[in-house]
């Protein structure tokens, strides 16, 4: 790992990653935090996540990974899964993430609802709507998951009718979880109005209060790109 990405700062977290939607979860959750770390360029387009030394980390081949030189009992550790990430990040920091045990098992299967239904499916969205599934002529695999979208769309909206949050008046790991997905939906993916944006205003303003954090504007270009030639 460290001739593939040098490290400098051998003290902090290391970051390995990409600013996709599952990448800058981690990125602005450390920012949120406060923790020191190092990020590091996981290339797609030369294949760094399918290298040895990446597979080391993460035998899935996925970004974000982290390594802490100071887990648990004072050992390194290393994880992947952004939500698993997540999680370690807020109890490591002791933030974002309630202290009450019915509430940080409430947050928690909001990390999961994104983890396990709207990343997937915004993510198909995105395949047969921007990607090589915009070419298929028979448009029933879209149109599903466009309704199963617009459904996880539908469960949000409801719930951040009630609050500024997810959790009410508390920003926590599932808001970083969730809302850089619906960035990307009607961002990179460019699928608002495919999948009707106008009809969940509330997800609407959320995202709009997320974008406004300093430590979410910073996160979302960590790890910075080469500039193109």
């Amino acid at each position: 790992m460290t001739r593939k990405w040098p490290i400098e700062h051998p003290d902090r977290i290391q970051l390995y990653s990409l600013p996709t939607p599952n990448g800058v979860k981690i990125s602005i959750a450390l920012e949120e935090c406060g923790l020191p770390y190092e990020p590091h360029l996981v290339s797609f387009d030369t294949n760094d996540q399918k290298s040895p030394d990446f597979l080391a980390l993460n035998p899935y081949g996925k970004i974000p990974v982290i390594v802490d030189p100071n887990g648990p009992g004072g050992k390194p550790l290393a994880l992947f899964e952004s939500g698993a990430i997540l999680l370690y990040l807020a109890e490591k920091s002791g933030q974002l993430l309630p202290q009450d045990a019915a509430r940080r098992y409430e947050t928690l299967q909001w990390v999961i609802f994104q983890v396990a239904g709207v990343g997937p499916m915004f993510g198909q969205v995105g395949f047969f709507h921007k990607f090589g599934g915009k070419d298929f002529e028979d448009k029933r695999p879209r149109d599903r998951y466009v309704g199963e979208a617009r459904r996880l769309l539908g469960v949000l909206n409801d719930r951040y009718s009630k609050g500024e949050w997810i959790m009410g008046a508390d920003y926590t790991i599932a808001d970083i979880a969730i809302l850089p997905w619906v960035r990307n939906l009607v961002g990179f993916y460019g699928a608002g109005e495919l999948v009707g944006m106008g009809d969940y205003p509330h997800v609407t303003r959320a995202l709009a209060a997320f974008l406004e954090r300093p430590a979410v504007v910073r996160g979302l270009q960590v790890p910075r790109r080469p500039p193109q030639a």
